[in-house]
């Protein structure tokens, strides 16, 4: 979403005086260039706020974008089980860490291909299956707060053709 569609939705509207009322009464033609100037002041404050969160969640998803590689380690090594003991301790906290900061992982066997959060590596045909499908995560996708960090890489299977 960029910051001009949603500046234009929430902007303050100051109506313009008519060019009889701004010779017959100065007094409405300055109230009316105050409230035009604290209109403007008011949707320069809400477009730098806008801004400003914009700007942290994208450092905050950098960063998390650099630990990608080492989530991906501390799973493998999950996962062959050489993960014991002091370093067990340390990969928990990791993920409890990312996880709070609201770090997510997706990808699932099974589930329907999309290519907005897939990315399929390999590709096969079955005829047990009806719809394009995600039939193996070979490197698990992350997102954070709905962007996402990396796709979900897959093997896809599509139905046989007949």
């Amino acid at each position: 979403m960029t910051t001009e569609s949603t500046a234009s939705a929430e902007e303050v509207v100051v109506e313009e005086p008519t060019p009889d009322l701004q010779e017959a009464d100065p007094v409405a033609t300055l109230t009316s260039d105050l409230q035009r100037l604290q209109a403007e002041y008011a949707n320069y404050r809400k477009r730098i706020e806008r801004d400003r969160l914009v700007a942290h969640e994208m450092a905050i998803a950098a960063v998390l974008t650099e630990l990608l590689a080492l989530l991906d380690d501390v799973d493998r090594a999950e996962t062959h089980g050489e993960l014991s003991g002091g370093f067990k301790a340390v990969a928990d906290q990791l993920n409890a860490i990312t996880t709070r900061i609201g770090l997510e992982k997706f990808g699932t066997e099974g589930a329907a291909f999309d290519p907005q959060i897939h990315e399929a590596l390999m590709h096969e045909s079955s005829a047990d299956v009806t719809v394009a499908t995600a039939t193996k995560i070979l490197q698990p996708g992350y997102k954070y707060k709905e962007r996402i960090l990396r796709p979900a890489r897959v093997s896809v299977t599509d139905p046989a053709s007949e």
